[in-house]
C-alpha cells in the first residue's frame, strides 16, 4: 500500500515535471523555481517525514503495540502542538531572511533570476511549513498500518500545480508563471494536510494540542528527534552543496540536475522508502528477549532487501543504459529539446552507481530506528556528507577542465560523487547492525542474477531502439521511449522469472491474475 501510494503521486509528479519542463525547458526561469523551492524545501525535509518519522513512530507504534491507546494519543497531541509552534516560528525567519539564504544556497544566481528567487522562495515557505504538519499525519497514519492515504496525499499538491500550468502557462511570462506556481505550490500543500486531517483526529477521537515537554514519552521523541533532525540535515546539506555548485554552470545545469533527481527519486520512493516505511512501524512493535527480537529483525531486514534489489536492479540499468529514452518519454516536448534529454541522460547514469546502495541504506537505518538508535545513523549520514561534497568539488570544479569537457558536464560528477558515498555509508551501517542482531544480506548470487537479467533487458531495449530507428525513423519520441522501455522491462521479468527469482514469479502471478 505503499509503493502504491508513492506510485500514485509519483506518476502524477513526472506528469508535473513534464508539464514543467514544457511551459519552461531548462529556461533561467526554471533554474529559478527549482533554486527556490529547494529552500523552503530544507525546512520540510529537516523537520519532516524522515527525522519524525525515525522519532515519533517507534515511540507512538510501540504505545499501540503494548495497548496504550489513550497515552499514544496524548503524545501524539503533544508533538502536534511543539511541531506547529516551531514551524511557525523557522516560517517567519525563513520568510525575513530570504534574501540572505539565496546568497547562501545560490551564490550564482545574479539579476533578474536573483530577484525572481528572492520572491518564489517568501511565497514557498508557508506551504513548507503545511507539509511539516502532515509529515505528523504520515507518521500517525503508518503507526495505525494507514499507509496509503498518507503516501497517495501528494497527488493533490501535484494536480494543484498541473492545474495552474494548464491555465496559466499559455498566457503569462515566464517568470509570472513561476510566480503563480509557487502560489498553486502552498495551495496543494493545505490540500495535501486536509485530506489526511481528518482520519488522524478519528483515530485519536482527537489531538489534545498541549505543550506537554514533561512526558517521558515526548522527552524520548525529543532525543531520538535531533540526531534523526541532523542526519536529515547532512543530507540536504549535501543537496544543498549540489544547487550551490551547479549554479555556478551555465544557465540549465540546475534545471537538468532537477529533472533528473525526480526521475532516480522515483525507485528510491518506490522501493526504498515504501519498504523501510513499512518496515518501520512493524519492526518497532517487536517483542521478546533480545534473541528473539534479533530473530525478527533478521527476518523482515533480509526479506525487505531482496524486494528492495529486486526493483532497484534493473531501475539502475535502464538509468545507466537507457537514461536518454527515461527523458525523452518524459520531458522532451514543447522547450524541452532532445539535446536536453541526452545532458539529463548523463546525470542519470551518474545516479544509478549509488542507487542499490541508497536504496537498500534506508532499510538499515530503519532498522536502527526501529531499536531507537538515531545516532548511529547520524554518524554515518555525517561521513557520506562530507564524502560527497569533498568529491563534488574535485569532479564540478576540475574534471571539466582535465578532461576537455565544456563546464555544463560537471553537473554528472555532483551524482556520481553521492552514489559514491553512499556505497560507503552502506557497508559501514550493515557492518554495525551486523554485530548487534548477526548477518544479513540480499545474496551476492542472487544480485549477479538481477544484474544479468538487467543487462539482457537493456540489450533487448537497445536492439528495439535501432530496429526503430532504421526501419520507421518517423516513430514519434514517446512511442519510440515506451516501446523501449516496455521491451527493457519484459525482458527483465521473464529473465528473472526463468532463473527463479521468488519476487519476479509473484509479480508475474499477480500481473496474470484475471479480476
Amino acid at each position: 500500500m505503499v509503493a502504491a501510494g508513492i506510485f500514485l503521486s509519483r506518476i502524477v509528479g513526472l506528469v508535473r515535471n513534464a508539464v514543467f519542463a514544457h511551459f519552461f525547458g531548462l529556461s533561467w526561469a526554471a533554474d529559478a523555481f527549482n533554486g527556490a523551492f529547494r529552500i523552503p524545501n530544507l525546512l520540510q525535509n529537516l523537520f519532516g517525514e524522515g527525522a519524525l518519522s525515525a522519532s515519533f513512530i517507534p515511540v507512538y507504534a510501540g504505545l499501540l503495540a503494548e495497548g496504550k491507546r489513550e497515552e499514544a494519543r496524548r503524545v501524539a497531541g503533544a508533538v502536534a502542538a511543539i511541531l506547529s509552534l516551531g514551524v511557525a516560528l523557522l516560517v517567519l525567519l525563513g520568510v525575513a531572511a530570504t534574501p540572505w539564504l539565496i546568497d547562501l544556497i545560490t551564490p550564482g544566481f545574479t539579476g533578474e533570476k536573483r530577484a525572481l528567487t528572492v520572491r518564489l522562495v517568501r511565497i514557498l515557505f508557508p506551504g513548507a511549513g503545511v507539509f511539516v504538519v502532515s509529515a505528523l499525519c504520515l507518521g500517525v497514519l503508518n503507526s495505525h498500518r494507514r499507509f496509503f492515504l498518507s503516501y497517495a496525499a501528494p497527488v493533490l499538491w501535484n494536480v494543484a500545480m498541473i492545474g495552474c500550468l494548464l491555465a496559466a502557462g499559455p498566457r503569462s511570462s515566464l517568470a509570472e508563471l513561476a510566480v503563480w506556481l509557487a502560489w498553486a505550490s502552498v495551495g496543494g500543500a493545505v490540500l495535501q494536510l486536509a485530506v489526511q486531517l481528518p482520519s488522524v483526529l478519528r483515530l485519536n477521537d482527537g489531538l489534545p494540542l498541549v505543550l506537554d515537554a514533561a512526558s517521558a514519552q515526548v522527552r524520548t521523541i525529543g532525543r531520538n528527534f535531533l540526531p534523526a533532525l541532523v542526519g536529515r540535515g547532512a543530507a540536504q546539506f549535501s543537496a544543498y552543496v549540489d544547487v550551490f555548485l551547479a549554479s555556478f554552470l551555465p544557465n540549465g545545469a540546475v534545471a537538468a540536475l532537477t529533472a533528473a533527481q525526480n526521475v532516480y527519486m522515483l525507485p528510491i520512493s518506490l522501493f526504498g522508502i515504501s519498504v523501510s516505511a513499512a518496515e518501520l512501524p512493524a519492526m518497532s512493535g517487536a517483542r521478546g528477549d533480545l534473541g528473539e527480537v534479533a530473530a525478527y529483525l533478521r527476518q523482515r531486514l533480509e526479506a525487505g532487501l531482496r524486494q528492495i534489489a529486486f526493483f532497484v536492479v534493473p531501475s539502475a540499468v535502464a538509468l545507466a543504459a537507457l537514461g536518454h529514452m527515461i527523458a525523452q518519454v518524459l520531458y522532451q516536448r514543447g522547450r524541452f529539446t532532445a539535446e536536453d534529454s541526452r545532458y539529463v541522460w548523463a546525470i542519470l547514469a551518474g545516479s544509478a552507481v549509488g542507487l542499490l546502495a541508497a536504496t537498500l541504506g534506508r532499510l538499515y537505518s530503519s532498522t536502527f530506528y526501529a531499536l531507537r538508535d538515531t545516532r548511529t545513523p547520524l554518524r554515518y549520514a555525517l561521513l557520506r556528507v562530507g564524502l560527497s561534497v569533498v568529491l563534488g568539488f574535485a569532479l564540478v570544479l576540475w574534471a571539466p577542465t582535465v578532461l576537455g569537457v565544456p563546464p555544463r558536464w560537471g553537473a554528472v560528477g555532483l551524482t556520481l560523487a553521492s552514489g559514491a558515498a553512499g556505497w560507503v555509508e552502506f557497508l559501514l551501517l550493515r557492518r554495525v547492525l551486523r554485530a548487534r542482531i548477526g548477518a544479513t544480506r540480499p545474496g551476492g548470487t542472487y544480485l549477479l542474477r538481477l544484474w544479468g537479467a538487467g543487462a539482457a533487458g537493456a540489450g533487448a531495449g537497445w536492439g528495439v531502439l535501432l530496429g526503430l530507428r532504421r526501419l520507421l525513423p518517423a516513430t514519434p519520441a514517446v512511442v519510440e521511449g515506451v516501446a523501449v522501455l516496455g521491451t527493457f522491462g519484459l525482458v527483465y521479468l521473464l529473465c528473472t522469472v526463468a532463473m527463479g527469482i521468488p519476487q519476479a514469479r509473484a509479480l508475474a502471478a499477480r500481473l496474470g491474475r484475471r479480476p
